[in-house]
């Protein structure tokens, strides 16, 4: 086999092509196994239980605040899931639309106003690309006006979790641009020292 081909393959850190066809069958990768959850309304509690745990929220403000979009913060959590065996790819596509509204009521909550996709001034076409799929545009602002009336989307958010999201107490975060203050250094001995007046 060409040495060459071999360094780029294995050193780049990427898979042999058919690699996958000589993996070990009684040993599935967990995407490769039945997945945990079959319902949207199961996943998008295990997902809601997570976001309100107080760190994961603080975290998720601190991101939101610097800028991060909200399709890519759903969009890794998803795919995380995905890549545990939490869901397969089509229950995956049908918790974008809950877990989006999780995120935009959350950061309401907090007073933040979170940026929804990338380049969401500058951008004017019609559709995004979330996962793979197309959202439309006036989709995803229903999405955020439903985030600031406090009502929840027909599918997969319940009541319960809309008025969790409303008591739930807002943390204070910092942001991760903010530099703390450093406190200016003493002058070193081996400065020089200004001339005193005698």
């Amino acid at each position: 086999m060409n040495e060459e081909y071999m360094k780029v393959v294995a050193g780049g850190g990427r898979a042999v092509p058919g690699q996958s066809l000589t993996m070990n069958p009684d040993d599935p990768q967990p995407y490769e196994r039945p997945p945990q959850y079959t319902s949207v309304h199961e996943a998008s509690e295990e997902i809601f239980s997570k976001l309100i745990e107080e760190e994961t929220y603080k975290q998720l403000l601190i991101v939101l605040g610097d800028g991060m979009p909200v399709m890519d913060v759903v969009q890794t959590m998803l795919f995380a899931g995905f890549s545990e065996g939490k869901w397969n790819p089509d229950l995956m596509l049908m918790l974008v639309e809950p877990i989006a509204y999780m995120i935009l009521a959350l950061a309401e909550r907090a007073g933040l106003d979170p940026v929804i996709y990338r380049e969401e001034d500058e951008d004017e076409a019609e559709d995004r690309q979330v996962l793979g799929a197309s959202m439309e545009r006036e989709r995803l602002d229903s999405v955020r006006k439903l985030a600031e009336m406090g009502k929840a989307p027909a599918s997969g958010v319940t009541p319960q979790m809309v008025q969790t999201i409303q008591e739930l107490p807002v943390p204070q975060v910092d942001s991760l641009m903010s530099r703390p203050e450093t406190p200016e250094a003493p002058d070193s001995l081996l400065a020089p020292q200004p001339e005193e007046e005698v």
